[in-house]
């Protein structure tokens, strides 16, 4: 495969492979004019990059602002008649006091304590206070047909999950993320990070939480499937805007020490092995009621038995997904989930498992690299400064 970093030339897109029956999304066509790469991602025909390339893309959203498609996600409504209460049996945090006009992150468990997937899920209400008792639940694409079923195994007929097959998702992030947006949805700058609500803008409705994926202040923007390509070009037109792929999306995360599921995350992975413990809230971690609560239980008395640590790369190539670590004898005790070129910081960084014993910062490690040990060391995450909008 070419380099996926490497600069486009205009309209030039790569071919997705002949026996490939992916989906699209409703913005697909609006990629392809604008000359992306497309690829396999998720069962969907998926812009990794355009013309300027990942690099470009990467430092330009964290300068400015990024426009992303992540339509390939799933959105539902859960409602019945005490959601919130049901949602509870699923997953370790406090729904039940999940105030009207906030989201948080939680984590789908199954029933050994692992992660069956993370996701966000909130509680929109529009300006005048209105809304309804249920949920909006964001998933991960390639997870979505199995979280849904999840749920409705676990939780039918308390509750009744409509999916939302007929919305697109749009995400802008970056420090000039709220200028673009505020233009045509002026009331998203008395909103703060993790609120959600329902809005009007763009001539449509739409669902806007201020949230994101690559650790910059940005929103993510739910919006009938018919006024996708509006929305996306009306943002696309302001200078300040650019479009970017999943190669830069995925270095954003990696940068903001942000875990992906299917390869820092699985159903082998506990929230505590992750360093996700914040999203147990305290009542739950009392109650015990969650899916796999003994495991984690024991895991956040005792200790696990590995944990997610940041690395940083002191010498030689990025250590990729799947590189060895090894300890100052050469002893192989862990594994790099996530790893690459850091556009921010110029240098190799990834997200490994290792024993607790060898997870503190300043600690000095090798990564097995095409055979070659490489000096690396741990060091906290985020590897970049989170920009969050915690407070107007």
């Amino acid at each position: 495969m070419t380099d996926p970093t490497a600069p486009l030339a205009p309209n030039t897109v790569s071919e997705l492979p002949a026996e490939a029956v992916l989906k699209t999304t409703p913005l697909t066509e609006t990629h392809v004019a604008l000359g992306a790469r497309m690829v396999p991602f998720a069962g969907y025909a998926m812009p990794v990059q355009y013309a300027e390339g990942v690099m470009k893309e990467h430092l330009w959203t964290r300068e400015s602002a990024g426009l992303f498609d992540v339509s390939h996600m799933g959105q539902a409504r859960i409602r019945g008649v005490a959601p919130l209460a049901a949602f509870e049996e699923v997953v370790p945090g406090d729904f039940i006091g999940l105030k009207p006009g906030k989201q948080k992150y939680s984590l789908l468990l199954n029933r050994q304590g692992g992660i069956i997937d993370d996701l966000m899920a909130g509680r929109p209400i529009a300006v005048d206070g209105s809304g309804d008792d249920g949920l909006f639940v964001v998933v991960n694409g390639a997870c979505k047909d199995n979280d849904f079923k999840v749920i409705d195994d676990e939780l039918s007929p308390q509750v009744q999950i409509e999916r939302l097959e007929d919305r697109a998702l749009i995400a802008i992030q970056g420090p000039k993320a709220v200028d673009a947006l505020k233009i045509h949805v002026p009331e998203v700058v008395t909103m703060a990070f993790m609120d959600i609500r329902l809005m009007e803008g763009f001539g449509t409705e739409l669902i806007v939480s201020r949230s994101g994926y690559t650790g910059e202040d940005g929103f993510e923007i739910s919006v009938p499937a018919h006024a996708a390509t509006t929305v996306w070009n009306k943002l696309l037109a302001d200078e300040r805007v650019k479009p970017i792929g999943l190669g830069a999306r995925d270095s954003l995360r990696l940068e903001a020490g942000l875990p992906l599921y299917g390869h820092d995350l699985d159903e082998t992975v506990s929230p505590v092995e992750a360093g996700l413990t914040f999203a147990i809230n305290k009542n739950r971690r009392e109650q015990r009621d969650f899916p796999g609560a003994a495991r984690i239980a024991k895991e956040l008395a005792d200790g696990p038995a590995r944990v997610r640590v940041g690395l940083k790369v002191l010498e030689g190539a990025p250590a990729r997904e799947g590189a060895e670590v090894a300890d100052e004898s050469g002893k192989v005790v862990g594994v790099v989930t996530s790893g690459g070129y850091s556009p921010s910081l110029r240098y190799g960084i990834a997200l490994a498992f290792v024993p607790p014993a060898l997870a503190e910062a300043g600690t000095p490690l090798k990564v097995i690299v095409r055979g070659k040990a490489q000096a690396c060391e741990v060091v906290k995450t985020p590897f970049v400064p989170q920009r969050y909008v915690r407070k107007i």
